[in-house]
């Protein structure tokens, strides 16, 4: 598979992971190398891409210092595929393949080209619509945000319209990835995914148990991105 290289998104020390990883990519054909992750935590400066009351404001809370860091490694990585100029898969570093992986990949590669950006994985079972089936698995449209960016496919071209749509940062890195209107890369989906999670906790990301914005707050969030699409030159939530 040399026309596809595979980068694996990993915290440096990250042992026991590595290994697995390791185990992993070696059942298949793939190009791949560690992309040492951003170490949220370690962040003595807040980058300059996030603007944490204005987060706070429209997304309604401020993300952590491992959303942040996820964030900023999955930057890396699109940047990566831009100055490599090959489509790239990104991993983070706690998945496994399913059976049907490098078939899946093989069927994205021979049989069907008119896609920017394909999702490998997905956390939240959501409808899809069929574009093109070729008997054991199908190319999707997921009607609706299945999360999760633990592996996904990008050509290079969708690589630079997600670095051009993330000047700013201000929601988690899977919602971003499935936020259409701001950067206009549709991510179709393989279905089955051929890739699933370890289920251990992120090392680079984390989902605190975040209440629902309501009431007052939620129409105040409301108010502001409304202003925020009407004032601002690049808003944050266009519709």
């Amino acid at each position: 598979m040399s026309d596809i290289q595979a980068l694996v998104i990993s915290l440096a020390g990250s042992d026991s992971r590595q290994e697995k990883v390791r185990a992993e990519l070696g059942k298949t054909h793939l190009e791949w190398r560690f992309l040492d992750a951003v170490r949220g935590s370690a962040l003595v400066e807040v980058p300059a891409e996030y603007k944490p009351e204005k987060v706070k404001a429209l997304l309604g809370f401020e993300l952590t210092p491992n959303e942040l860091g996820c964030f900023l490694s999955h930057k890396k990585a699109w940047q990566e595929c831009v100055d490599k100029n090959i489509p790239t898969i990104i991993f983070e570093d706690d998945f496994y393949f399913l059976p049907h992986f490098e078939e899946a990949i093989h069927f994205l590669s021979t049989q069907c080209n008119d896609w920017d950006a394909i999702r490998l994985q997905g956390l939240s079972d959501v409808p899809q619509e069929c574009i093109l089936e070729n008997g054991q698995m199908s190319l999707v449209r997921n009607v609706g945000d299945a999360v999760g960016a633990t592996a996904y496919l990008l050509k290079p071209t969708a690589a630079k319209k997600l670095i051009a749509a993330s000047n700013d940062i201000y929601e988690p890195l899977d919602h971003f990835l499935e936020h259409y209107q701001k950067h206009h890369v549709e991510f179709l989906a393989i279905s089955p995914y051929p890739v699933d999670i370890t289920r251990v906790q992120s090392t680079i990301a984390d989902r605190p148990e975040r209440l629902p914005i309501k009431g007052w707050a939620k129409l105040k969030r409301s108010i502001l991105r409304t202003l925020d699409r009407q004032f601002s030159e690049n808003p944050w939530f266009p519709k």
